[in-house]
């Protein structure tokens, strides 16, 4: 097995890129596409990274959202 910059052991994918599970890029895809209103090719565009990091940034104004309005 491969190792990353710490020597933990990591798996490996084929061409040398990690990928997401379908059902939970499709989570994803469709929580972010509720919440922005915004074009499937452009959400399916995002790179993994920057996905999560958007579904945790609506989720948290959500949060915050539903704590302001009690």
């Amino acid at each position: 097995m491969r190792r990353d910059h710490a020597g933990r052991r990591r798996r490996w994918c084929a061409g040398g890129i990690a990928t997401v599970g379908t059902d939970r890029l499709w989570e994803e895809i469709g929580f972010l596409a509720y919440y922005l209103h915004w074009p499937m090719d452009d959400l399916m565009d995002l790179p993994h990274d920057v996905r999560r990091r958007m579904t945790s940034m609506v989720s948290n104004f959500n949060r915050i959202g539903s704590e302001g309005a009690r």
